[in-house]
């Protein structure tokens, strides 16, 4: 893979990345509500520049996922903790998390997107991506539902504004987790032979 081609992907991973997180404070502002602010460093520093970060990581992962991979690259697995770091780097966010507990949902969505990812992959011990899924799923799920009681009957199961919100939040962490899996998967290589992309040996996988 050229260079050319290694930066189209990983621009349009973060690209992706953006258009992610600023679905999800869409989100963030219906369970604010009215009340829901826009600023510089909580909406631009904390939320969308993370999505721009974590997308395009994931992207640079894929290119190296198809060249068959490299020393340490699945540690690019952990790039969604991005999203939970970086809104402790504002100012007094770490007294907030401690004493009133904002910013755990950052927090959470990196962990069930980790999780998820890992679950998803198709490598790794059947038991542990089996607990990871299920932990994951319950995150998720709970995300899901919480959307119902956090902003009262405005958000409400029986009201159509509610339900699109919960399908919204739901489907953009299932999305989150399925993108996370790429650093996670079984590495790409092309056959001598036919030149055919394979997945490589769980051997050879593993030594990588």
């Amino acid at each position: 893979m050229s260079s050319r081609r290694v930066t189209a992907t990983v621009a349009l991973g973060a690209l992706c990345g953006l258009a992610w997180a600023a679905s999800f404070r869409a989100v963030m502002s219906e369970f604010a509500g009215y009340g829901s602010t826009v600023s510089w460093l909580d909406t631009f520093a904390a939320i969308l520049l993370p999505g721009v970060i974590v997308g395009g990581l994931l992207g640079w992962a894929h290119t190296i996922r198809l060249r068959g991979g490299r020393p340490g690259w699945r540690w690019l697995g952990a790039a969604p903790a991005v999203f939970a770091i970086a809104p402790m780097l504002l100012p007094d966010a770490i007294v907030a998390f401690v004493t009133q507990g904002l910013g755990g949902g950052a927090v959470a969505v990196a962990l069930l997107a980790i999780g998820g990812g890992f679950a998803t992959s198709g490598r790794g011990r059947l038991w542990a991506r089996i607990l990871c899924g299920v932990i994951s799923a319950l995150l998720i799920v709970g995300v899901t539902l919480a959307t119902f009681g956090i902003a009262g009957p405005r958000l409400a199961v029986t009201e159509p504004r509610g339900v699109w919100v919960a399908l919204l939040a739901f489907s953009l962490l299932v999305l989150l987790a399925i993108a996370s899996s790429i650093p996670f998967r079984p590495v790409i290589e092309a056959q001598p032979d036919d030149g055919v992309p394979v997945a490589a040996s769980e051997r050879r996988d593993g030594a990588r």
